[in-house]
């Protein structure tokens, strides 16, 4: 079973920034794509950012391009997710998985607050 771990997220002001991070570990090839999810309380969950394997090819929502970086380390099965310039609409709980198909198992997530 593939184990994924969020983290990072906590509470701040918009105009701030926050990086999460996400640990891949169990049944898993270190050649695929991954990509950064969140969902907000009462909406579906939604894309945020993908990046392949090597790291050359990224993907963002419209809603998030130019404020947030996605970028890997494949040494250590790490996936971040750097976001600047947040604004309240960012408020979720942000989630990491294969992109596309995502795995069955989701991971608990990690909160991210954006206070106005």
């Amino acid at each position: 079973q593939v184990q994924l771990v969020e983290s990072g997220g906590g509470l701040v002001q918009a105009g701030g920034s926050l990086r999460l991070s996400c640990v891949v570990s169990g049944r898993t090839f270190s050649s695929i794509g991954m990509g950064w999810f969140r969902q907000a309380p009462g909406k579906e969950r939604e894309f945020v950012a993908s990046i392949n394997w090597s790291g050359g090819v990224r993907s963002y929502a419209g809603s998030v391009k130019g404020r947030f970086t996605v970028s890997r380390d494949n040494a250590k099965n790490t996936m971040y997710l750097q976001m600047n310039s947040l604004k309240p609409e960012d408020t979720a709980v942000y989630y990491c998985n294969r992109r596309p198909d995502p795995y069955d198992y989701w991971g608990q997530g990690t909160q991210v607050t954006v206070s106005p």
